[in-house]
């Protein structure tokens, strides 16, 4: 299937011929123009819910960032802890917040968006103790968030799913329990690996293959043992029985499609609740291109739907 009419349209806007490498890049330059494309792509309005309040939470080097959005409807609601994507490096409270708004508005949720420290000014794995940290915080104060105790679910795009996965992960090992995860375009595998994604969409749809090798790198900071960490790898769990039931989806143009489906099938194969769908037409970052593409608009849609399904 072509590419989405409306996302073609905005590929077309990004210079032709290899940008600035992440790895000498300017990380506040990085985060400025990650900053800039979110901002063409989100709503001209914000999306309405009942309140937005930034806050912190108690973390492991000290307080970490978070933005609470509740519903407009009281009384008890699910809790769902968010982890931005950006590759670890970029991306913040304000580049998701659409992508949050809309989560606390369908789902009807309060949604906790964290900003965990990133690289490279912090090392791995200081964003996945921020998020256990925040995730286990809710969790132990969930009067203060949505209130049912039996509905905290986990979501993130991209490195944000990756650590929701190994957050996931975490819960489980621990017996913390967790209602639902939503895992949009997870990066699950670090080490090298057989995905034909990674080269047939290696150019040309935003995040290229030596994009992700230079985050890769950044990432395992010269520690080859890292790349099958669970903490940066959630593919590589000795196991994946007892997860959350997930919900995963992947785009038809992007690097990352194929890695997604790994980690849908190592769950479904564990025995887990999986809904899991490729959409075609649509590349990385999708889940933040809904307010300007019609497909980007459908897959969201559907993918909340699903989510809530398994979170109500």
């Amino acid at each position: 299937m072509p590419l989405d009419p409306s996302i073609a349209a905005l590929l077309s806007q990004v210079p032709a011929g290899p940008g600035k490498r992440i790895i000498t890049a300017d990380p506040a330059e990085l985060r400025e123009a990650e900053r800039a494309s979110n901002a063409m792509v989100a709503p001209g309005t914000p999306i309405a819910v009942g309140s937005v309040a930034d806050d912190t939470v108690p973390g492991p080097a000290g307080p970490v960032p978070v933005r609470i959005y509740r519903p407009a409807a009281p009384g008890p609601a699910p809790t769902v802890v968010f982890f931005h994507g950006g590759g670890w490096i970029v991306g913040d409270l304000d580049t998701h917040d659409h992508v949050t708004r809309r989560l606390c508005r369908d789902l009807g949720a309060v949604v906790v968006a964290v900003h965990y420290r990133r690289l490279p000014e912090h090392a791995f794995p200081a964003a996945f103790d921020d998020c256990l940290a925040v995730a286990r915080w809710t969790a132990g104060h969930v009067d203060r968030f949505g209130g049912r105790r039996d509905r905290l679910a986990l979501a993130g795009d991209s490195a944000g799913a990756a650590l929701a996965a190994s957050v996931a992960l975490a819960f489980r090992d621990a017996g913390e329990p967790l209602a639902a995860q939503f895992l949009a375009y997870p990066a699950t595998d670090r080490a090298p690996g057989d995905y034909p994604s990674h080269t047939e969409n290696g150019e040309g749809y935003l995040l290229t293959l030596r994009d992700l090798r230079d985050l890769t790198r950044i990432l395992l900071g010269g520690d080859a043992s890292a790349a099958t960490d669970v903490r940066a790898s959630p593919l590589h769990a000795a196991s994946h029985a007892g997860l959350a039931p997930a919900v995963i989806a992947t785009a038809a143009y992007d690097p990352l499609r194929d890695e997604g489906l790994a980690y849908a099938r190592a769950l479904r194969d564990a025995g887990v609740d999986v809904f899991v769908r490729t959409y075609e037409g649509l590349v990385h970052g999708f889940l933040n291109m809904f307010a300007v593409s019609a497909g980007a608009e459908a897959a969201v849609t559907e993918l909340i739907d699903q989510f809530g399904t398994r979170l109500r």
